[in-house]
């Protein structure tokens, strides 16, 4: 019977199976957890950041330090000079659920150091990358933003030109750097609101840990159902092959049951044949003997027979011979004289 299982099917069944089970445990689960691991991470940051104080930017990130993931969300404060002219713009991003460009504007703070600030974002206008952009303050003023890490960018997704403008497509200060000339540190500033040269304000996120949690744990169930599934199938196969079997066993049983009857009818049958027939035997036996007799009285009535000597000289009984023979004499003897 488990030979079955040992088809190309089944097999196949198996190994998808297992597969299956392993994806969810080793990638899919761990990749969702993984997220909402990072999710409580990053709100942890920004509930502290919030209730910290604004502090210069030196005091959080040191010139040539490289970046703590730890500052991130942490606001400090700045005393410069925006550099309007090299200004770069980051395209099809969102805002409100609403197409966006953002704009990056270089900052130079009062002892050299240049730093890449996110304005805040404008609308696009229809047909083109970029709406109308308001300028940023030349003049020396001081910003309130938030430390941000640098996304990265993608291959094929560098910087590049759209309708004139300088452009990128996340916000890299490495990529940025090279575009114009400018030597970031490996993070950026977020402008909060309401300061010099604030654009469209880019909030907080949602401080919730998303669907993560519960997709992983989606994923751990998935993989625990698999082989559980797979099992019942081949349970409830097992099951259904042996009633198979059941079934058509039971008919055969019956078939020779009904034979053995059949036969042990036939021989109890024969027997009484064989009995009837030697009840026959007897039968005919005594009918020959009945036969015998009654000829063999007709016979000695007819004087061919001497009847035994016990019936002699009885009513019914033949002549004797030797009472014959003297009565002849007698009768030849007064005929003939003598």
């Amino acid at each position: 019977m488990f030979r079955t299982f040992f088809r190309p099917g089944w097999i196949v069944l198996g190994l998808i199976v297992v597969a299956f089970a392993a994806l969810c445990f080793s990638i899919l689960a761990p990749w969702q957890l993984g997220k909402n691991s990072s999710t409580e991470k990053r709100n942890d940051l920004i509930r502290a950041a919030v209730d910290t104080a604004v502090v210069p930017v030196d005091d959080v990130a040191a010139p040539g330090a490289a970046f703590d993931p730890d500052t991130e969300w942490r606001e400090v404060s700045i005393v410069g000079r925006y550099l309007p002219d090299q200004q770069v713009i980051v395209r099809l991003r969102s805002a409100q659920e609403r197409p966006a460009t953002e704009i990056l504007t270089p900052f130079m703070s009062t002892d050299g150091r240049v730093f890449l600030v996110d304005r805040g974002y404008v609308r696009p206008d229809q047909g083109r990358a970029v709406g109308e952009v308001p300028a940023a303050p030349t003049d020396d003023t001081t910003i309130h933003a938030r430390i941000r890490k640098s996304e990265g960018t993608s291959p094929g997704r560098g910087a590049h030109i759209a309708d004139g403008a300088k452009a990128v497509y996340t916000i890299d200060p490495v990529v940025v750097g090279t575009q114009v000339g400018h030597h970031f540190d490996d993070f950026y500033l977020q402008l909060s609101a309401n300061q010099p040269g604030s654009l469209g304000e880019i909030t907080l996120p949602q401080l919730d840990s998303g669907p993560y949690l519960s997709y992983g744990l989606q994923w751990l169930a998935f993989g625990i159902m698999a082989p559980l599934g797979a099992i019942y199938f081949i349970y409830t196969e097992v099951k259904h092959r042996r009633a198979l079997r059941n079934s058509t066993s039971a008919p055969a049983a019956a078939s020779v049951t009904v034979a053995a009857d059949g036969a042990g009818a036939s021989a109890a049958t024969g027997n009484d044949i064989g009995a009837s027939a030697a009840t026959g035997n007897s039968t005919g036996a005594s009918a020959a003997t009945g036969i015998s007799a009654r000829a063999s009285n007709q016979m000695r009535d007819a004087g061919f027979v001497a009847a035994p000597a016990s019936q002699r000289h009885q009513i019914g009984s033949g002549p004797d011979a030797s009472d014959a023979t003297d009565d002849v004499k007698t009768k030849l003897a007064k005929r003939y004289g003598g």
